[in-house]
């Protein structure tokens, strides 16, 4: 039962309604199935889904309780994360997934059907081609370095906002992993840098990191 398997999310997050347990459950076995026809998740990945991408994009919603009408973009949205996980988790905030590759995009939207996920929007595109749209935070996960990313995100994000009981201005909020010194010295950004280990306590997320820059 897919619920044992979502143990480790459980284990730190437990307020969840009847909807949401089941949308959080159908997960792996819908990327189980489309991973087959479209390889979206490393096949080693994948008994460990729950671990490795639903409960790492969550350590998102960790730091940042978005209010209700927030407007999210997700960069390079791959096969969902962090954004699925985070839609399910917030079904009042609006999510825009945008990828350039289009088969990915395909597997995010048979998922996002198949849960009933009302709040997300995808665009196959890529995002520096995006205009006219604006949004509160842009998110993203392990798809380019800090400097690419704040060079895209930024002329997208609203400026004086603030959407999160937190208190976290608009910005980027991307996950990353490993030594970013270098990284971030060259994106000419100062970014707040949280340990994802230190909210979720599991081997998997040492030396994994939430970058965050203010708009």
């Amino acid at each position: 039962m897919e619920l044992i398997c979502m143990d480790i999310m459980l284990k730190y997050f437990d307020d969840f309604t009847p909807k949401q347990l089941n949308q959080f459950a159908a997960l792996k076995g819908l990327y189980k199935e489309w991973n087959e026809k479209i390889n979206v998740i490393s096949r080693k990945d994948i008994d460990a889904i729950y671990l490795h991408h639903v409960l790492h994009s969550l350590s998102i919603a960790a730091i940042a309780n978005f209010k209700a009408g927030t407007d999210i973009i997700d960069i390079g949205c791959g096969g969902g994360f962090p954004s699925i996980p985070l839609a399910i988790f917030f079904p009042e905030v609006k999510f825009h997934l945008v990828d350039s590759v289009g088969k990915k995009l395909k597997v995010v939207e048979a998922v996002a059907q198949a849960i009933e996920l009302k709040n997300v929007t995808i665009q196959h595109t890529r995002v520096e081609a995006i205009k006219n749209k604006k949004f509160d935070f842009a998110i993203s996960r392990a798809v380019a370095p800090l400097k690419e990313l704040w060079l895209w995100s930024n002329p997208l994000l609203k400026k004086n906002t603030q959407h999160t009981t937190q208190e976290i201005a608009n910005g980027l909020i991307c996950l990353k992993g490993g030594n970013l010194h270098q990284e971030i010295s060259e994106s000419n950004t100062k970014p707040a840098m949280m340990s994802v280990y230190n909210i979720f306590k599991e081997d998997f997320f040492k030396e994994k990191y939430i970058l965050y820059v203010r708009k």
